[in-house]
């Protein structure tokens, strides 16, 4: 018999939408409901869902689905782990993200509750991936190629500036794992476009790559959530050269990004207090109900 867990989604933007239909798709999660600043604001959300601004109100809670901005994580995360509830995010600032899983741990395990950070794509399953590769080749070269598409994390860092009202940002691919970031922007009334260029320029998440600010009138009439990677390794099994991989998807961003997280609670739900990425957690305890049966259809 499944037993099925409580599952809160915190932020009702671009992923906690998706992640909403993901936790009621899943099998052995029962959604608790939705933390917002605005519980008020019930737009487009189904009637039969709780919507609270704090999560006590929505009863018990086991795992917390943080859909809020990367760098809203670390905060909100130890919050929820001080609480005794487990939590998931898609932190995506490669970085800093060794730092946060530190930072984490050490509030999960005093607290009895576990963490699974930067449960998205990339990082998250695309780590994943590029491991597989590591240890089927462990010598040569990998090229994670991210897009074309909208990335959320950096558009939503541009839209936190002062002066911008609205901004998106498309990663291109440029090949052998070098990007080109086009930001469009749509600035507020009065606001100086120079200015707010160079703060996008010196932001961590703009400063490595080809970045190149543009003006726009609207920026909603550009917005696509498709984006995508092709991952590339070309190495060595053994002493046996010239071993070619190659792993490629197309996707909608935020959907996926859901999905994983709740595929991470689930996983999350197994494990021994504590902080993790989801490079450490066994890939089965990702997936719902019998391990023998995922065993019989897998192996």
């Amino acid at each position: 018999m499944t037993t099925v867990r409580r599952a809160a989604v915190i932020g009702y933007g671009n992923v906690g939408r998706y992640a909403v239909d993901a936790v009621l798709e899943a099998p052995d999660l029962e959604l608790a409901g939705i933390v917002r600043r605005n519980p008020q604001d019930r737009d487009g959300i189904d009637p039969g869902i709780k919507v609270a601004g704090r999560v006590l109100e929505l009863g018990q809670v086991d795992v917390a689905l943080l859909c809020v901005p990367t760098r809203q994580v670390p905060e909100v995360a130890e919050r929820y782990l001080s609480a005794g509830i487990s939590t998931v995010d898609s932190y995506d600032i490669h970085g800093q993200l060794v730092d946060v899983r530190r930072q984490l741990d050490e509030v999960a395990r005093a607290h009895g509750a576990v963490a699974i950070i930067s449960a998205g794509w990339d990082p998250g399953t695309d780590s994943m991936i590029r491991a597989m590769l590591e240890f089927m080749a462990p010598r040569g070269i990998t090229y994670t190629n991210f897009g074309p598409g909208m990335s959320m994390g950096h558009s939503v860092a541009v839209r936190a500036m002062p002066g911008v009202q609205d901004a998106l940002s498309l990663t291109v691919p440029a090949g052998q794992g070098a990007h080109r970031r086009l930001v469009y922007v749509e600035l507020e009334p009065g606001a100086d476009f120079e200015q707010v260029k160079q703060r996008i320029l010196e932001d961590p998440y703009f400063k490595y790559d080809d970045t190149r600010v543009i003006q726009v009138p609207s920026v909603r009439d550009l917005l696509d959530m498709g984006h995508g990677v092709l991952m590339e390794r070309k190495g060595v099994s053994g002493r046996t050269h010239n071993q070619l991989f190659t792993f490629e998807m197309r996707i909608n961003n935020p959907a996926l990004t859901a999905q994983v997280m709740v595929a991470a609670a689930r996983a999350a739900l197994r494990q021994r207090p504590g902080a993790y990425t989801m490079l450490e957690v066994p890939i089965i305890d990702y997936l719902p109900g019998d391990r023998e049966e995922w065993l019989q259809r897998l192996v």
